[in-house]
């Protein structure tokens, strides 16, 4: 049985600095390993031909390749997301398809609110003062120059009420914070239902009500450009915009708008529509005070890779053993 993990370096980016992952998980299993740092377009077809198993974080394995692969048996996802595959050849080539769910939820809570807290108390700011010499330079033993708000009182708006939403709404009630969340784009929760937790309401409510807004949906046809200009003109002028999801959720050029002409009071994301930016991207190259971009690291914590690695080996292991967890098409 021969398996190969397409782009290692994404999941394990860290390992020349001595903080890799553990690999034995996959190691022991009863298969043979081919680790690709990032496999080359050339060696792609090669490789998927010959092996019985791949792993995948965001490596393409489109139509044309599937039909290809006549020995692969299944495909393991390094992520929730699947975008990257083709599901529907995959079912009919006869090959599962399998992700991983609920490994990063406190990775990225933890991101999202270091994203907020960083604006709220003006991070950026305060850093570059003490680094310009304005608190060596001050009458006061503090410096109060930009105004600091505390999150206990405000109100946080969460789009998309999955594993993580949830996960953003406990620990905004810990900050003492009051939580909305947005009805299902779906159509699955109606105006007014209410979930274990919360009652949803219009989404037009969550983004003129609230004074955090955060995205935790994924992108979709019904999703692209959800945050555009018209959303972004129902915010709070003191409101700010939190993106961990996905990119293109959000209109980037009329986040830019809003940003330079004052409509909102900041934003931060984690995630632009083009990953890596190599063409440039105009949130980068604005310099904006009250932006922070982040390059797509809210699920990177150390202990959320290596729950990912062995949860990809807890998925080989039920396969070679008879049964399928966490298959998410039909084959």
């Amino acid at each position: 049985m021969k398996a190969a993990f397409l782009d290692w370096d994404s999941l394990n980016g860290a390992r020349l600095n001595g903080q890799g992952l553990d690999a034995s998980c996959l190691d022991q299993l009863p298969v043979e390993w081919q680790y690709f740092a990032k496999i080359s377009p050339q060696e792609l077809l090669d490789v998927i031909r010959q092996v019985d198993i791949v792993v995948s974080n965001k490596i393409v394995l489109g139509a044309d390749l599937l039909e290809q692969a006549t020995q692969l048996k299944l495909i393991c996802v390094a992520a929730t997301g699947t975008n990257n595959i083709d599901l529907q050849s995959a079912a009919k080539n006869k090959i599962p398809v399998c992700n991983v769910r609920a490994y990063a939820s406190e990775s990225v809570v933890q991101h999202v609110f270091m994203l907020m807290l960083n604006l709220t108390r003006r991070f950026g700011f305060y850093q570059q003062a003490v680094r310009d010499g304005a608190w060596q330079n001050s009458d006061h033993f503090c410096l109060l120059t930009y105004p600091i708000e505390s999150l206990t009182g405000k109100t946080l708006g969460i789009i998309g009420y999955g594993e993580l939403g949830r996960a953003v709404s406990r620990m905004a009630k810990q900050f003492g914070m009051k939580v909305l969340v947005a009805e299902s784009l779906a159509g699955a929760s109606q105006t007014g239902q209410t979930t274990s937790e919360v009652a949803r309401v219009s989404l037009e409510t969550v983004l003129s009500e609230s004074d955090f807004v955060s995205l935790h949906c994924p992108l979709t046809e019904q999703t692209n450009n959800l945050i555009d200009t018209k959303q972004l003109a129902l915010m709070k002028k003191s409101a700010m915009l939190i993106n961990t999801a996905r990119g293109g959720i959000v209109n980037e050029a009329a986040l830019l708008h809003a940003l330079e002409t004052n409509q909102i009071a900041g934003a931060a994301s984690d995630v632009l529509i083009e990953e890596p930016p190599v063409n440039g991207n105009p949130l980068l190259e604005s310099h904006l005070q009250n932006l922070i971009i982040t390059p797509h690291i809210a699920w990177g914590a150390r202990q959320a890779r290596q729950q990912l690695l062995d949860k990809i080996a807890q998925n080989i292991s039920a396969w070679l053993n008879g049964a399928l967890i966490n298959q998410v098409n039909e084959a």
